[in-house]
């Protein structure tokens, strides 16, 4: 089958293992070319896997690259036509990546995915829309974030994403777990912004990819997808979302944030986000003090927390006129 899947790689061998498992069961499995490519993971996980899937393309970065440049390397090595971008921690079902490359080649779209489940087999996030100046990254805020969700409700703004794609869902962008393209799109609209490190490098991509054509959702095709065990295994983070803006996995996200607001919605939206968050700092010390002395807690119990969102927005500032120059720079914070 025409296809490259291209797997990146940092110290997780035995989730790798299991993914690549996952998809061998099905006949379809060994036709594919696999390519695992590796940031500087300083362990044995070549010799794991090489050892028990000989047929696969290794790719030495020589150094932690993150996702946007190892995949890059891993599309520039890649033979086939098409390439799949697929996490380590992710878990095929019935056969998704044959029937999703069978129903997408023939398709006009240029990119797609499958539905990404839980570990429960519930629906997890996987298509998303694009909301104006990315106001929806300003939803995880200390109590400012509710306060909008709020208002989002009452003045009932479209939401950003499709809990579960139904057959065949047309979306904006998708969840970076499980991504097809065709190489055609991928010329026309360019490679990832190595900018990047890690996170919403995928959301620029798409913007991208979206002025080629079409992106779509396979909602009846299944993918389980272990949310964040690849990267809080190596970051020693608990939090397997997207909320958590406090520590070290936080301040990533922050950065790789704001980034994409810059380079998708321009400066002045940049600098709308950057206000936000600032503005939230002491808005954070002071409702929380309130907050918890009306529910008979200590008064601050979270200041850790203040502390360290404190710290990201601080270390975000510092960053500011390097992202406002849109120069080439390579954020990476973990």
């Amino acid at each position: 089958m025409p296809l490259s899947i291209i797997i990146v790689n940092y110290r997780c061998a035995a989730l790798i293992l299991d993914c690549i498992e996952s998809a061998l069961q099905y006949s379809s499995g060994p036709n594919f070319q696999w390519i695992i490519v590796d940031n500087n993971s300083n362990d044995n996980s070549k010799e794991i896997i090489t050892a028990k899937y000989p047929f696969i393309k290794w790719i030495d970065m020589g150094y932690n690259a993150g996702f946007a440049r190892a995949n890059n390397e891993g599309i520039r090595q890649s033979k086939e036509e098409t390439v799949l971008l697929l996490n380590p921690d992710t878990i095929i079902l019935d056969d998704a990546i044959e029937k999703c490359l069978l129903r997408f080649l023939p398709s006009s779209y240029i990119a797609c995915s499958v539905q990404l489940l839980n570990t429960d087999k519930s629906p997890q996030i996987t298509g998303n829309f694009f909301m104006k100046g990315g106001l929806n990254h300003l939803l995880p805020l200390p109590y400012l974030g509710a306060l909008l969700r709020k208002m989002a409700f009452v003045i009932k703004v479209k939401k950003t994403n499709i809990a579960a794609a139904s057959t065949e869902e047309k979306v904006d962008w998708i969840n970076g777990a499980f991504m097809m393209v065709k190489k055609n799109a991928i010329e026309s609209a360019g490679m990832f912004d190595e900018d990047f490190f890690l996170y919403s490098e995928e959301i620029e991509w798409c913007s991208r990819l979206n002025k080629v054509g079409n992106i779509c959702v396979y909602g009846d095709l299944h993918t389980i997808h272990i949310q964040g065990e690849a990267i809080n295994s190596s970051t020693q983070s608990t939090d397997k979302g997207y909320q958590n803006i406090f520590d070290k996995k936080g301040l990533q996200l922050m950065v790789s944030n704001h980034l994409r607001i810059r380079k998708q919605f321009g400066i002045a939206w940049f600098l709308f986000h950057l206000f936000m968050h600032t503005v939230d700092v002491p808005l954070f010390f002071f409702c929380s003090i309130i907050d918890n002395i009306l529910h008979f807690r200590n008064p601050f119990a979270q200041v850790k927390n203040i502390a360290g969102f404190t710290r990201n927005v601080l270390r975000l500032w510092s960053l500011v006129l390097k992202i406002i120059s849109g120069k080439p720079y390579f954020y990476k914070m973990l």
